[in-house]
């Protein structure tokens, strides 16, 4: 009988090994959210709905940023909850410290004038109110496309300018003036 319970005992016997967990702020996230749909509010007013289907945060991250990998819609209201404009981009990374939004991919920006604006990366930076990029753009108005290599522009998208600016223009045919070419000056 006591062969029987030193047999059993000892197959009872717990053996503990010590597991070695490694926290990397900058690659691992504090929170995770899938299928997001919220609104965001601005004063007490709701002024916006962001549509993703992953958010992840690292908060804990050297430089603490949102990241969005399978993009994001962002629509933003009047005060009667009507839509005066639209964000869209296949990746999108929000630097929270910064106030930094890096929009990136197929990023599609609609302002309160119907243009849109295309882009394949774009810079929204909420402290200095300014949104820019270096890459080339492409502005569709209501009577002509203009197309660029860089552009700046206020959080509204209603004053910008676009560096080394192409595009065609529509030119009325009953104009009273000419269009001389530097040859026939």
């Amino acid at each position: 009988m006591v062969v029987i319970m030193l047999i059993f005992f000892g197959a009872c016997e717990k053996k503990t090994e010590a597991v070695s967990l490694t926290f990397l702020p900058d690659s691992s996230y504090t929170m995770r959210a899938t299928d997001v749909s919220t609104l965001i509010s601005d004063s007490g007013i709701t002024r916006y709905r962001l549509l993703a289907d992953e958010w992840l945060v690292f908060s804990k991250a050297a430089e603490p940023y949102w990241y969005f990998p399978s993009g994001m819609y962002v629509e933003k209201f009047d005060s009667l909850f009507q839509a005066e404009g639209s964000v869209r981009a296949d990746t999108a990374y929000y630097y929270t410290d910064k106030g930094e939004w890096v929009l990136i991919g197929n990023v599609k920006i609609a302002n309160l004038q119907d243009e849109k604006f295309e882009s394949q990366k774009i810079y929204w930076d909420q402290k200095q109110k300014l949104i820019h990029s270096p890459e080339y753009i492409r502005i569709e108005q209501k009577d002509k496309i203009i197309t660029g290599y860089g552009f700046e522009s206020n959080e509204e998208m209603t004053r910008y300018r676009i560096f080394m600016p192409q595009g065609i223009f529509p030119v009325p045919k009953d104009r009273n003036d000419t269009i001389q070419t530097q040859q026939e000056q």
